[in-house]
């Protein structure tokens, strides 16, 4: 989360508010139940484990492969330059391997791609960084981009070494998609409120929207992905976060139709005629086919009023069970489950099986 956005993070309204989801709490938080109806889920927030030698910074983002492996990426620290900022589970949340500390201090959004029966890790980084990376999955770097100066929309200096810039001008990415013809979307949710389309060889192509309120424009599009539960028309579904909505578009960039009814959406995800929708206000939404609302995973009001004053944040103790603080991502894995990354000091990833 930016500084820009903090203040609107800490003004958005908590009212909007769908009917409280079941949790049935017990002693550990294997037993506790969050969602509804065919939607049910048991929690275990502490599903993943690192080596002594790591520590938990702030998790922002999380994807499984075909194999089922799961990736998580920190923003990490500056002043830990050695320390990986992206690591790997197994599906019990045993860890695998890590690598990627040429992101620390802005590690951001990451997305598994199968190229051709191999998988390669796309990943950007904001804050000093600026950049969007394809790494294999032992780390090993394919290729690094910096602003694609060529769309218009940035300060020459934005394609060169990183700086503090931030505004509309600025360079700072948070998400992938990727389009059936090899190349990929890239949502620049922090820096100049815009989608950029690149082709397979990672060479910018176009850009949509711009900043603003009216369809087809964003404030803060921090979460992108092909929304392909039509498999014969899919589309792009973008995360206007600080709009509180979904907005769709054609694989070409034009606008077809927008829902409200969130409070700062984060990402999208999908499987089946699911869509999950991670809610940085401390709740995960699930969507049917047709859109509608058929669960909210944590959903508490009287919860998120503490949250939202931005003190538990960086208090684990205050945490409860079953309840999220700031989920910042969330995915599917091969079967239907749900792992949830939060945006939290000390770093947090939940899974959440369907029972």
């Amino acid at each position: 989360m930016s500084r820009i956005q903090r203040r609107t993070f800490i003004a958005a309204s908590a009212a909007a508010l769908a009917a409280p989801a079941i949790v049935s709490a017990s002693k550990t938080d294997s037993e506790v139940i969050v969602g509804e109806g065919d939607y049910r889920y048991r929690v275990n927030h502490d599903w993943a484990k690192l080596p002594r030698e790591f520590s938990w910074q702030t998790t922002h983002n999380v994807a499984v492969d075909g194999d089922g492996l799961v990736y998580v990426i920190h923003e990490g620290r500056e002043n830990r330059p050695d320390h990986p900022s992206i690591f790997v589970f197994d599906s019990d949340g045993k860890y695998i391997r890590s690598f990627a500390p040429q992101l620390q201090g802005g590690g951001h959004g990451l997305e598994v791609r199968n190229e051709n029966g191999t998988n390669f890790i796309y990943a950007t980084a904001y804050k000093k960084l600026k950049l969007i990376t394809k790494l294999d999955t032992k780390g090993e770097v394919v290729w690094t981009k910096r602003a694609p100066i060529d769309s218009g929309r940035y300060q020459a200096g934005e394609a060169g070494d990183a700086s503090g810039h931030w505004d509309r001008k600025a360079f700072l990415p948070t998400n992938f998609a990727f389009l059936p013809d090899g190349g990929f979307l890239l949502a620049d949710g922090y820096g100049a409120y815009c989608v950029h389309r690149y082709d397979a060889d990672a060479n910018w192509l176009s850009t949509f929207g711009k900043p603003g309120k009216q369809d087809g424009q964003f404030n803060t599009p921090h979460g992108i992905w092909i929304d392909d539960r039509d498999r014969d028309n899919p589309t792009v579904v973008v995360a206007d976060r600080a709009n509180g909505r979904l907005q769709w578009f054609s694989l070409a960039g034009e606008h077809l139709r927008t829902q409200g009814g969130f409070l700062l959406p984060a990402n999208v995800d999908t499987h089946g005629e699911l869509m999950l929708v991670p809610d940085l206000q401390a709740r995960v939404t699930l969507l049917d086919k047709d859109n509608n609302v058929v669960a909210q995973l944590g959903e508490d009001a009287q919860w998120r009023n503490e949250v939202m004053k931005m003190k538990v944040r960086t208090n684990d103790k205050a945490w409860k069970a079953g309840k999220f603080v700031h989920p910042h991502d969330a995915c599917f894995d091969n079967e239907g489950n749900i792992f949830v990354a939060e945006w939290v000091g000390t770093g947090r990833v939940t899974k959440l099986d369907r029972v």
